[in-house]
């Protein structure tokens, strides 16, 4: 009953936004502004997980194929956020369905020459048909499985793009334990959250997925980026073997 009533009092707070949105007018919108809202809250936010990050990433060269060369795609790469935790000489595709970011992405990746672009497509993580069949080493994908519709056709594309014995990297926030305060915040703001996030979701068991998915190892931890009690504090992050 409280969820619902808080859900209530947003609900109403947030009523031109809802409005807009079923008018179809606010997706529009926000697609333009939302890169530059990630341009200045991904900084903060690297701050903050830069040591979990670091260790994650120095594991890829491990990945790397018979050539010595590393192939890696991210998924949802946005303005480029991760470029800076990946090896030198590294064979970068970047992926995204917002074209809106392409000058952010750019532009971080003037900062970081030591990558070598090799394609830049639009696409969603659900549909990667123009990435050919284990033609990666890695898959990044990082905050973006709170967003997409689905969660399993992202790891099914995911399964499909990595050659055999090749790696997919994660970090996200997910739903904390159904008995804490944050979970209760999450609950609240889920049906609202979205409109902010590009449709991120709070409360998504995404560990459950990649238990379901074939990989044929998963390293996973759990973890809490601060302040703990946001509803986006709790985080998984580790990566699985193809």
């Amino acid at each position: 009953l409280l969820v619902l009533l808080l859900q209530c009092c947003l609900q109403l707070l947030l009523l031109p936004i809802h409005a807009l949105a079923c008018l179809g007018l606010w997706d529009s919108f926000y697609k333009r502004v939302f890169p530059y809202v990630m341009a200045k809250v991904a900084p903060v936010y690297n701050h903050k997980v830069y040591k979990q990050k670091q260790e994650l990433f120095s594991s890829l060269r491990r990945f790397a194929g018979p050539s010595g060369q590393l192939r890696l795609l991210e998924i949802g790469t946005g303005t480029g956020t991760n470029f800076q935790f990946y090896p030198a000489g590294c064979r970068l595709t970047c992926t995204d369905p917002n074209p809106n970011f392409r000058m952010f992405l750019l532009r971080n990746l003037l900062q970081n020459q030591h990558l070598q672009l090799e394609r830049l497509v639009v696409a969603s993580g659900e549909d990667l048909h123009q990435v050919a069949d284990g033609s990666m080493d890695v898959v990044v994908c990082t905050l973006v499985l709170c967003s997409v519709s689905s969660i399993r056709r992202v790891l099914q594309e995911v399964l499909r793009v990595l050659r055999q014995g090749g790696a997919f990297y994660f970090l996200e926030h997910v739903a904390a334990d159904p008995c804490s305060w944050t979970y209760l915040w999450q609950q609240v703001c889920d049906p609202f959250w979205k409109y902010f996030g590009d449709g991120c979701c709070l409360s998504r068991d995404t560990q459950e997925e990649l238990e379901k998915t074939n990989f044929s190892e998963l390293n996973l931890r759990h973890f809490h980026v601060p302040p703990c009690w946001i509803p986006t504090s709790p985080h998984i992050i580790g990566y699985a073997v193809k």
